[in-house]
């Protein structure tokens, strides 16, 4: 099953209910076209968070902006 959920919050309310489920984020980013992106650490998590935002989940293609994670500096 895939950690990834694409849901139609925005980032705060998204991490808000993530820390109230006590799941684990992996990635989090905005969407071009309003929403979310969300990368659950554990396949569990991102099942209970599907059953939590089921009525946010984002249906079909959704649409991305390249994302590149910050790199540590040397």
């Amino acid at each position: 099953m895939s950690r990834v959920l694409m849901v139609d919050l925005d980032e705060g309310d998204v991490v808000a209910r993530c820390l109230a489920a006590k799941v684990s984020i992996s990635a989090i980013e905005g969407l071009p076209s309003g929403g979310t992106r969300l990368v659950c650490m554990s396949a569990d998590g991102a099942a209970q968070m599907r059953k939590k935002l089921k009525s946010q989940i984002l249906r079909g293609t959704v649409a991305r902006a390249t994302y590149r994670p910050g790199m540590p500096p040397l």
